[in-house]
């Protein structure tokens, strides 16, 4: 799942930091010890001596000077990228006595800025240097300081991915996807800084790049699973607390139980009228799409996602081999004691197996009693319909679709023992292979049990099938065709590559022809079957235009495989596609052609309408599956995938977002993720632990959040139908 923030600026070091690479260059900075800090703060033109530069620009400057009287200004004299890298000079450091490295960064400019840190290592044993990383963002005119910490003090190697704030006024970065691994903190070799910018930015201001002491995490979680470091409007302190809130919160919600002009499923009650077929469809008015709802109003599905209670799921945090951590555990025989859970494949943390715990299940007990699950059920569906919302997103509890109370999206995931394909792009794992017979029956099979439960009722939307799947990107020759490198890799037992071969022996009479249109020199067609194949690192166009071919050819197969077992064996409900995170533009087309509605995750501050204009040219109405934004400002360690300064911030996001969504007439809908937060010290398995929530651990919704959601969705339909 984004990050951002607002302060930088930098101090460097000699002596145990090393080398300032700047592109070619580098460069030795003043070395200040003191309390286990090591500081340079670029104070005379002596420290730009030994620079040698290649893409970008160094002075000394006065402006945004955090230590001493000056500090380092980088020019950009390229677009989209730059970096700065420190490098170990003779040995790697050893950095066991230090808890993070820290750096200030300001931005001038009117743009946004992104900053990632990433610290390289080798092991002992000579293992190649790998990395670990985080990022944020630095608003317009802004400066920030941030901080990622290493060693014991790595919120990562705690078994979370963000930790407390180690110092007050700095920012911890967000984890960089793929980065994850622990930190050799005695073998650290490179700490690199990577600017991401728009055109536009020329430069930014460095100064104070320097280790921190390290951090304590002993008792750092409250009996309620709260942070006990700070406090906050809304945390609870009490039993007392906790009942006084549920109770104001019940008055509220009788008081106010809807919005105002929707039908039972929450469809445009005044609207214009389409047919009503007793389940939900499409209908594109006026040049605008929009879903359908069973009694034939126009329906834009407005989602929260993993509203879900049940034992085993992503509320439980891990407890094993960090009991330090925590100020209250519950004994096994005490009433609480029956949530702990079991964990046996976690990515981070001291113990990859063991015991967890639910603190969010713990608190929905002790608020609703212990025969809490129905009682809590209809507080969600009750919350849902007060807010604005009217679809129970991906993921959630199926028990809460008996209610008809709000309609749901069903989830099917395609499993089975078959071939599959890498992208490169792998981040959930490698691609379904469509071409293999085993696919097709696993999806048969798999849509035939899905489908079982909810054909024939009215309160189902349709039907997300997968999820974030390996499609590659649009970037570069190498991502956009991940999927035919991982195709040419293979050998004859590969049904995707003997689909490729044949489709190009359809093409190219010979091999000759194929070898004088690729460059190659394949012995035969059988050579190429068998044998793996990396294409040279510039394609010609013809090597492209094939590359282009298989990619739809492959998107076809597997869409039309999935859609043709959806309408097989319930042709009420929509095929709302599979949730597209990386996506080609061959994949998409495919989507547009055999789904009933095409489905994209967007993690963004908003929907933007350039970037998202295609989505109309499908002429297939769209959905958003996931998106939200995050702050760290009550008590929680990590934004999320996209990050805003507070919870004002963040609700004000939420509206943005939602106001392009309605704006763009492709969008039928969009889905929150999720319901609520994920546990302070990072789920079981793989240690996320993000304010993503629109209620926290102790069930307690955000004001800032709901008061944002209950405004866009009163004025949904009045926007989107263009009053």
């Amino acid at each position: 799942m984004d990050k951002m923030s607002d302060r930088w600026v930098f101090r460097f070091l000699s002596g145990l930091l090393g080398v300032l690479l700047i592109s070619a260059g580098f460069i030795y900075g003043q070395t200040v010890s003191g309390k286990g800090q090591i500081i340079s703060s670029f104070e005379s033109p002596a420290d730009l001596q030994r620079l040698k530069l290649a893409n970008d620009r160094v002075s000394l400057t006065d402006e945004h000077v955090t230590e001493g009287k000056s500090a380092l200004k980088v020019e950009f004299l390229h677009p989209g990228t730059a970096s700065i890298e420190l490098l170990a000079e003779t040995s790697p450091w050893d950095w066991h006595a230090f808890g993070a490295i820290a750096v200030d960064i300001s931005n001038p400019a009117d743009q946004e800025v992104w900053i990632g840190i990433e610290l390289h290592d080798a092991a002992s044993t000579g293992i190649a240097a790998k990395y670990i990383g985080g990022g944020g963002n630095v608003a317009p005119h802004d400066s920030v300081s941030y901080y990622y910490p290493i060693g014991p003090s790595s919120s990562l190697e705690r078994g979370m991915r963000g930790g407390p704030p180690m110092v007050p006024g700095i920012t911890p970065v967000s984890d960089i996807p793929g980065s994850n691994r622990r930190l050799e903190a005695g073998h650290v070799t490179a700490c690199k800084l990577t600017f991401r910018y728009p055109a536009g930015v020329k430069s930014v201001v460095i100064d104070n790049l320097r280790l921190l002491p390290p951090f304590n995490y002993d008792g750092i979680v409250d009996a309620f699973g709260q942070y006990t470091r700070a406090d906050w409007p809304g945390k609870v302190t009490s039993l007392q607390g906790l009942l006084a809130q549920k109770q104001q919160e019940e008055e509220e919600i009788k008081a106010h139980p809807t919005v105002p002009d929707r039908d039972e499923y929450g469809g445009w009650a005044s609207g214009p009228q389409a047919a009503a077929t007793g389940f939900f469809g499409t209908v594109k008015r006026d040049g605008k799409w929009w879903l359908v709802d069973p009694a034939g109003h126009l329906f834009f599905s407005l989602g929260i996602d993993v509203i879900d209670s049940r034992p085993g799921g992503d509320s439980f945090t891990f407890v094993e081999g960090r009991k330090e951590m925590f100020t209250w555990l519950p004994t096994s025989d005490e009433p609480l004691g029956k949530y702990y859970g079991q964990e046996d494949h976690a990515i981070y943390g001291p113990a990859k197996k063991g015991r967890t715990y639910g603190f969010y299940l713990a608190n929905l007990d002790r608020k609703y009693d212990s025969e809490w699950p129905a009682a809590w059920r209809a507080s969600a569906l009750d919350r849902l319909r007060a807010w604005g919302f009217n679809t129970i997103g991906n993921w959630s509890d199926p028990a809460l679709y008996a209610y008809r109370k709000v309609p749901y999206t069903a989830t099917i995931e395609i499993a089975g023992n078959y071939a599959h394909v890498a992208s490169g792009l792998d981040y959930w794992g490698k691609m379904h292979d469509p071409f293999d017979l085993a696919f097709v029956q696993a999806v048969d099979r798999s849509i035939q049990t899905g489908t079982g439960k909810y054909r024939d009722d009215p309160w189902c939307i349709g039907y997300f099938i997968d999820n974030e799947i390996s499609w590659g990107g649009n970037g570069g020759d190498k991502e956009h065709f991940g999927l035919v490198y991982g195709t040419l890799s293979g050998g004859s037992d590969s049904p995707a590559k003997q689909a490729f071969v044949a489709q190009l022996k359809s093409r190219y009479s010979t091999v000759e022809q194929l070898n004088k249109a690729w460059g190659a020199a394949f012995a035969s067609w059988q050579a190429l079957l068998e044998h793996p194949y990396r294409p040279a690192a510039s394609l010609p166009a013809s090597m492209k235009d094939d590359f282009s071919k298989f990619l739809t050819a492959f998107a076809d197969q597997y869409f039309k495989t999935v859609r043709d077992a959806v309408k097989k064996y319930d042709p009420h409900h929509l095929y709302l596609g599979c949730r597209f995170a990386w996506r080609t533009t061959e994949a998409v087309n495919a989507a547009g052609r055999y789904a009933d509605v095409v489905s994209f995750n967007i993690y963004r501050s908003h929907v933007d309408a350039q970037e998202w204009g295609f989505a109309l040219s499908l002429n297939k109405p769209c959905i958003i599956g996931e998106f939200h934004f995050g702050a760290v400002d009550r008590g929680m360690f990590h934004s999320g995938l996209v990050t805003t300064p507070d919870q004002q911030a963040r609700a004000a996001m939420y509206k943005q977002y939602l106001e392009s969504v309605e704006d763009n007439s492709a969008f039928v809908g969009c889905h929150w993720f999720q319901y609520y937060d994920e546990p302070l010290t990072g789920r079981s398995f793989d240690g996320e632990n993000y304010n993503i929530g629109f209620v926290s651990v102790t069930d307690t919704p955000y004001p800032e959040m709901v008061e944002a959601a209950k405004a866009v969705a009163s004025e949904l339909y009045s926007r989107r139908g263009g009053k």
